[in-house]
């Protein structure tokens, strides 16, 4: 009906006659379509023209009449045949599920007014058929999208199943509370008095719970930025998600140093406690009177290392779950006994609790400075979240930083429940007396050893030791999977056992030559702190603002940039205040000559 349309607007112009206007062919109505009533809603059903032929044929079919009608008639030969008149085509029978297939689309069925521009055969037109089921999967249809998300969310690199980290991810929010909750409370929160010391009561509370709101907002920054549902990556480790964030060579200079130290610094200062706890805990044991030849600090390190080592030939992070629940375990215990211990014995007499007034103003701003960088070395285990959180499966539907939130809210209840007990009720038993070198543990065995039993004091010490061993694996775990990466990037294949035996123990006594080599380490609390610090502090917000790109001005984009700025600057002066705290009051320093 076009073609002749536009051949006859072609045509010389000719007077009209009256008599011979061309008549409106009358519209057949199409029978009514039948549809469920579930259906009539449906967005793209709305603009189906099988839902509305009599409407779209009818419209088409007055629109070329009129502009037939405007246009002047030419006479034309008898033996040109008609064209017939459009029949309106019968309703096609098919189920709902197929109303969006690409195929049925491109069916000339569902659009009769589009079959009416083509010229038609004078013969009389064929009775149309139902269009054939579609043959295109579900899955790539517009329909199926949330399916293609969930696919490119669970996609891996290969290797990852390689390496001791990915290798299993039947992880879930048990196992994230386990890990957590043994990563994130040491025997680091035991000189968290002696930060209350310098600070005093009321800036030491204070400070202890901003540094414990800020960092837990930063965890559940890390948690969220696990994953992405828009390019379906997970980012399994930290260094990952820093090379994403500000490129692979700021990142490796950013975040490679801390988070080396906060592997195998953390493992070579486990050492030095678990090796210096077995000395006390056979001391308590045996006794003065025991006939028994006691072993050399550097023996029980010895000791604390091969235990440290033989359990660390677990093959991957999910299999050291219960390794790491006997960590929680005994960490909340031996936490819960030196406060409560502490507490119920009283005050010691002469207890001060005026701050410690250093010799000039620059000291005692320094000092202060290095409070703050003890407290904020009590918080650890940021460098690990992601490590945890890759673990678990993880799909659109149940991704998995659900479980892994869930995880992280039992295991940080149960930390400040440790935490905030053990720093104010040591500060309020020992006050300026609480030794700065081993803290409430060191308090305990100093003025509670003959009024208190040798079990309890001994229980004590186990829990130390046997926290420390569990410790070593999970924070060791980061190490294991960087020297199996660079094996299986270079090999293109698995790392064989025997390989990783010998990588495992290799790491072991390298951290076990530091801690001979450097036996002071353990008094650097407030420098390490401080350069550990970004990491757990300040990082994460850039990160959140580089990934997820919040609007401009917003809460969250002022939040994020206020934290992390402040974080890098408060990291700079607790460098600065514990190299300074460092010099002016020293450090017993005995290289290879632990005590």
């Amino acid at each position: 009906m076009s073609t002749e349309a536009n051949e006859i607007n072609s045509a010389p112009i000719t007077p009209r006659r009256s008599a011979s206007a061309a008549l409106t062919p009358p519209a057949i109505a199409s029978p009514p379509m039948s549809l469920p009533p579930s259906q009539f809603h449906s967005p793209s059903l709305s603009r189906w023209s099988l839902l509305h032929p009599e409407d779209s044929i009818t419209t088409k079919m007055s629109a070329e009449a009129n502009e037939i009608n405007s246009a002047p008639i030419t006479p034309r030969p008898v033996s040109v045949a008609s064209t017939p008149p459009v029949m309106a085509s019968p309703p096609v029978s098919c189920p709902p599920s197929q109303f969006h297939s690409p195929s049925l689309s491109r069916s000339p069925l569902l659009h009769p007014e589009n079959a009416a521009d083509a010229p038609t055969p004078s013969k009389t037109p064929r009775t149309p058929r139902t269009p054939r089921i579609s043959l295109t999967p579900r899955f790539i249809t517009p329909l199926g999208s949330p399916m293609r998300k969930a696919l490119r969310l669970t996609k891996l690199d290969p290797q990852d199943a390689w390496l001791p980290i990915t290798e299993s991810r039947n992880g879930n929010k048990y196992y994230a509370a386990f890990h957590t909750l043994c990563s994130g409370i040491g025997v680091q929160a035991l000189v968290l008095p002696v930060a209350f010391t310098i600070l005093g009561w009321t800036w030491g509370i204070i400070s202890l719970t901003v540094a414990f709101v800020w960092q837990l907002y930063t965890l559940w920054l890390l948690v969220q930025l696990h994953e992405s549902t828009e390019t379906g990556i997970r980012y399994c480790r930290y260094l990952q998600l820093c090379g994403a964030t500000f490129g692979e060579k700021l990142g490796k200079l950013f975040a490679l140093l801390p988070i080396m130290y906060l592997s195998a610094g953390t493992c070579t200062a486990l050492i030095i406690i678990g090796g210096s706890t077995a000395k006390t805990f056979f001391q308590i044991v045996c006794g003065a009177t025991c006939s028994a030849k006691p072993l050399t600090t550097v023996e029980w390190y010895l000791v604390f290392t091969c235990a440290a080592v033989v359990l660390s030939q677990l093959p991957n992070l999910n299999s050291i779950a219960g390794v790491s629940l006997i960590g929680a375990i005994t960490a909340v215990g031996y936490c819960t006994m030196i406060w409560a211990i502490s507490v119920g014995k009283g005050r010691l007499p002469g207890v001060s609790y005026d701050p410690i007034k250093a010799k000039s103003d620059v000291a005692r701003i320094f000092s202060v400075l290095n409070a703050f960088g003890i407290i904020a070395f009590a918080f650890r285990g940021h460098n690990l979240i992601l490590e945890i959180q890759s673990t678990m499966p993880s799909s659109e539907k149940h991704p998995s930083h659900v479980p892994m939130w869930k995880g992280v809210k039992v295991a940080y209840t149960l930390i400040a429940a440790c935490l905030f007990p053990l720093a104010i009720g040591g500060y309020w038993a020992y006050g300026h007396l609480i030794p700065a070198n081993g803290g409430m543990l060191t308090a305990l065995y100093q003025f509670h050893s003959q009024d208190v039993s040798k079990f309890v004091l001994g229980l004590t010490s186990v829990f130390v030791i046997v926290n420390a061993v569990s410790s070593f694996q999970i924070y060791g775990m980061p190490m294991f999977d960087d020297m199996e990466s660079a094996y299986t990037t270079k090999a293109k294949k698995p790392c064989p056992w025997w390989l990783r035996s010998v990588f495992r123990t290799i790491f072991g006594f390298v951290c076990f030559f530091v801690a001979v080599a450097i036996p002071f380490l353990a008094s650097l609390a407030g420098l390490i702190g401080g350069l550990a610090l970004p990491v757990t502090l300040a990082y994460p917000c850039f990160m959140w603002l580089k990934i997820k790109k919040p609007k401009k001005y917003n809460g969250m984009w002022w939040l994020n940039w206020f934290l992390g700025i402040s974080g890098m600057s408060l990291s700079g002066i607790l460098i600065a205040a514990g190299i300074y705290v460092v010099i002016d009051t020293g450090v017993e320093i005995s290289f290879f000559n632990p005590q």
